[in-house]
């Protein structure tokens, strides 16, 4: 396998499953999508492919066989000089969301990342409960996320608000750098080690762009100031992976403003993974943990170990991961349903006027 492929975090599962493709065929990673064509990295440079008509078929039976930026693709060249997209590759990592627009459909983010950078300014505050969401989303794409709160020559508290935020991030490193002047940087730095992928999610106005430049020590891409609202302007524009000088692979993302959730049972599970151990001490298996007798979450509520808004927070994904499930799954719809129809019956008996 070329060093170039390498260079570009080509893992060792990849590299097995490319052992098997035919000679006509030539591997790369997807750099980019745009419509109907995507800018591909292969091991003798970058070439713009269209989607095959084998692929254009998977993307109508499901649209998240879609090619996407961090895929591992391979390409046909034709005499032509038409260049197409044979396939997409299986994914080791999947970053998933919810479609905006409230339809039950997943759109993916980026795909095969290692590492999943959830960058958060200092400036204004870090909200938690963003966070805590942004990691839910992380955890359940199979990479390893680490906050990085960025801008910490703005602010004079940057250890204190990191131990904050640590709080509502088991089990995931938090980072504190500044682009501008450094600080940090080689933390961030070290996530890259091996030719890693790591993935940038955040809102606009986080500091992505500038740690992309920061990392590359070069200007790559344009930055922009916040607004005077404290509000970010978006910098980029598409998700965009980007070869690093120094080795490794950088995926960029536009801000967020939606981080709706996609099939993220097991993604909150690991993002509270303080209030999944409190619930399989309750009593009961179906515990609400509301008002149930024996219930170890109200528990630890009432006793100050477990903050209300954690467990606010946690209610809150949990309700929106049920319903997301219930829109994809026929099976989980109609029990629900069925739940709704005997509950309205409870109600009308115990309420109907007696004679």
């Amino acid at each position: 396998m070329s060093a170039t492929l390498q260079a570009l975090g080509l893992d060792s599962s990849t590299a097995e499953f490319l052992q098997t493709v035919p000679d006509d065929l030539v591997a790369g990673r997807v750099a980019r999508v745009d419509k109907g064509l995507a800018t591909v990295f292969t091991g003798d440079g970058p070439v713009r492919a269209s989607w095959s008509g084998a692929l254009l078929a998977e993307i109508a039976a499901d649209a998240q066989a879609g090619p996407c930026t961090g895929d591992w693709v391979v390409l046909r060249f034709w005499p032509d000089d038409r260049i197409t997209l044979e396939s997409v590759l299986p994914r080791c990592t999947t970053i998933v969301r919810a479609e905006v627009g409230g339809s039950s459909r997943g759109q993916v983010l980026a795909s095969n990342v290692d590492v999943i950078a959830i960058v958060v300014g200092l400036v204004p505050e870090p909200n938690i409960v963003r966070i805590e969401r942004f990691l839910a989303l992380a955890w359940e794409s199979g990479a390893r996320p680490v906050v990085v709160l960025t801008k910490s020559d703005l602010v004079g508290d940057a250890d204190s608000v990191a131990e904050d935020v640590a709080v509502a991030a088991p089990g995931a490193d938090v980072l504190v750098c500044s682009a501008t002047t450094g600080a940090g940087m080689d933390d961030v730095r070290a996530l890259l080690d091996g030719n890693a992928t790591l993935a940038l999610l955040g809102s606009s106005g986080a500091g992505k762009s500038s740690l992309v430049n920061a990392l590359a020590g070069v200007e790559l891409l344009d930055v922009q100031d916040i607004r005077e609202d404290g509000k970010g302007r978006h910098t980029s524009v598409r998700r965009e992976l980007i070869a690093l000088p120094q080795g490794g692979v950088v995926i960029d993302t536009p801000g967020l403003r939606g981080i709706g959730l996609q099939e993220s049972g097991e993604g909150i599970a690991a993002a509270f993974p303080d209030i999944t151990a409190l619930a399989e001490q309750c009593k009961f298996k179906d515990c609400s943990h509301v008002m149930e007798p024996g219930c170890a979450v109200q528990a630890a509520l009432e006793d100050g170990s477990l903050p209300y808004r954690r467990y606010d927070s946690w209610v809150k994904l949990q309700r929106e991961a049920a319903y997301m499930a219930r829109r994809t799954d026929i099976r989980l719809r109609n029990e629900a349903k069925k739940e709704w129809v005997r509950a309205a019956k409870s109600y009308r008996r115990e309420w109907k006027p007696r004679p």
